[in-house]
């Protein structure tokens, strides 16, 4: 009794590990059973060349069997014709005998031919069914492929969760600050460049004016205009805009 149990524990733990084996790569095992049924195949196509060669045999044999028949047929008639009946029992008595041999010849070629048609009907069947199996597994192994890489991103993109919680969250955090802060700098740049632009504007202004004064001085003193010709040039400048202004 104790014996019985440890062979059926012994046994259990076989099974578990044939049961491991045999779900850790089902496609192997697919492709296995596959290999095994194709080897069974060409046994059994060899089986039937073999079974057709004896076909050919017995057609052969009916065929030896007829022509025999039909010799011993002419025969007969021909001792017959010339009145020597004699003669032409003895070969209507081994005529009998090849008529027999034939219709069991004939008899056998019709059983071998039948099952022969019914062997090449089931080897094509199953090659046709082997197919089907060869084109499943092409198809779980995708299908497998697929849903394991599907499964492998799903997997991925729950650890690459982009939260603020995160590491990935937090480094990310501060290539925006930084981003923000050189942004910040080139803002604060452009702005200081503006910076002292009407001052240069007014003292630019200021160097024309001077300019223009020390050059209607320079033409009073060289006679070049006199200073009712400076009054007038300097009114219509004044009131130039003003008369544009009113038009407007």
């Amino acid at each position: 009794m104790i014996f019985g149990k440890i062979w059926s524990a012994f046994k259990a733990q076989l099974n578990k590990v044939a049961n491991y084996f045999w779900t850790a790569d089902p496609i192997a095992q697919l492709q296995y059973e596959y290999d095994q049924a194709v080897e069974q195949m060409k046994s059994g196509r060899q089986g039937l060349e073999q079974y057709q060669a004896l076909v050919q045999r017995v057609t052969r044999q009916v065929a030896i069997n007829e022509t025999h028949v039909k010799n011993l047929e002419a025969k007969v008639k021909s001792y017959l014709a010339v009145g020597d009946r004699e003669t032409a029992g003895k070969f209507v008595l081994e005529l009998q005998k090849a008529k027999n041999e034939l219709a069991e010849n004939q008899n056998q070629l019709k059983i071998h031919q039948e099952a022969y048609g019914n062997h090449l009907t089931k080897i094509q069947h199953a090659t046709k069914k082997l197919q089907d199996v060869k084109e499943k597994i092409q198809k779980y192994d995708a299908d497998l492929k697929m849903s394991r890489a599907e499964a492998e991103l799903a997997e991925l993109s729950k650890d690459f969760n982009f939260d603020v919680t995160t590491d990935f969250g937090a480094i990310e955090s501060v290539i925006q600050e930084k981003i923000d802060k050189n942004r910040a700098k080139v803002k604060v740049s452009a702005d200081l460049s503006n910076e002292g632009i009407v001052d240069i504007q007014k003292e630019q202004a200021m160097e024309k004016a001077v300019a223009d004064q020390a050059l209607r001085d320079f033409e009073l003193q060289m006679g070049m205009v006199t200073p009712e010709t400076v009054k007038v040039q300097d009114t219509t400048k004044e009131l130039g805009p003003a008369r544009q202004t009113t038009t407007n």
